[in-house]
């Protein structure tokens, strides 16, 4: 397709009809279709494309806000892709640039590969930190954390937004909410009766991805690794902030191997709100 032609397709809202198609654009990228990681975006955040006139999507990104609906805190942009067809014609610019403009003055977060990177920064996103990607089979060796963790119940949702939202910044309730149902695990660090840490395992393709990953300590973040791997069998991964040095060289110490490296970015704001000390793993790069 002409250069012009892609540029001048309209950009629509998606829905959670487009769920194959984003999934089909995925694999076309040599990503993993992730279906049930887009089932969760499409439902929780609002999902942006381009339709392809021969069928399928030509470009995708979703985005996530946090905070009053009216008025979102934060916004979270993620799974920005577009098909190998339409590559460096420009389509992927466009979409950010409408985005960036639709989005207004709300602060913005992404986390950004060394290929995605330039364009965002040329859209004048500034990076901020750098979270890594590690991935392996947990290895236990015997001397874990002694913090008390078990898995959440029902009663615990109420103190899980509190921490979260006094951690995080922004509310996310409606993202929260949904991890019950999204996660094969939830799991909480408690002492003397009150919740100080918690953190999902959601799968993905062969793998468990921890997160979030939220803890009063490394310590605490260590104990919750270890009770979500110790009811798996699978593989784990999770992104982690690389300011969690320890937390990193523990992980690797076990059998977790470094996977890569992203940027965090953000505009309109020159940090991430919340408390980083506690902050250990996003539930996702593509949601924050």
């Amino acid at each position: 397709m002409p250069t012009t032609s892609a540029a001048a397709l309209p950009i629509r809202r998606l829905t959670p009809r487009d769920l194959v198609a984003c999934a089909d654009l995925s694999e076309n990228r040599g990503w993993p279709r992730e279906e049930h990681k887009w089932g969760l975006l499409l439902a929780a955040g609002t999902g942006y494309g381009i339709d392809d006139p021969a069928g399928g999507l030509v470009a995708v990104c979703v985005v996530t806000d946090y905070g009053p609906r009216e008025r979102p805190e934060l916004a979270a942009i993620g799974m920005v892709l577009v098909a190998e067809r339409h590559a460096r014609q420009g389509v992927g610019r466009r979409l950010m640039r409408h985005l960036v403009e639709e989005m207004g003055s709300t602060p913005l977060t992404l986390h950004a590969t060394p290929y995605g990177r330039p364009l965002y920064e040329e859209l004048g996103f500034k990076v901020i930190g750098h979270a890594e990607m590690v991935r392996g089979v947990f290895t236990s060796d015997g001397s874990e954390p002694g913090v008390f963790t078990r898995p959440a119940t029902a009663g615990d949702l109420a103190p899980i937004l509190g921490l979260d939202e006094e951690v995080f910044g922004p509310d996310r309730t409606h993202m929260i909410t949904r991890l019950p149902a999204f996660a094969d695990q939830l799991r909480v660090a408690e002492e003397n009766g009150r919740i100080i840490g918690y953190a999902a395992a959601w799968p993905n393709m062969d793998t468990h991805v921890v997160g979030p990953l939220i803890a009063r300590d490394t310590e605490t973040a260590k104990a919750l690794v270890s009770s979500l791997a110790a009811h798996t069998d699978r593989p784990l991964r999770t992104d982690i902030d690389i300011r969690h040095e320890d937390l990193l060289s523990w992980l690797k110490e076990r059998g977790l191997a470094p996977v890569g490296l992203n940027a965090v970015m953000t505009h309109n704001i020159p940090e991430l709100p919340g408390d980083w000390t506690r902050r250990f793993a996003p539930l996702t790069v593509a949601a924050g």
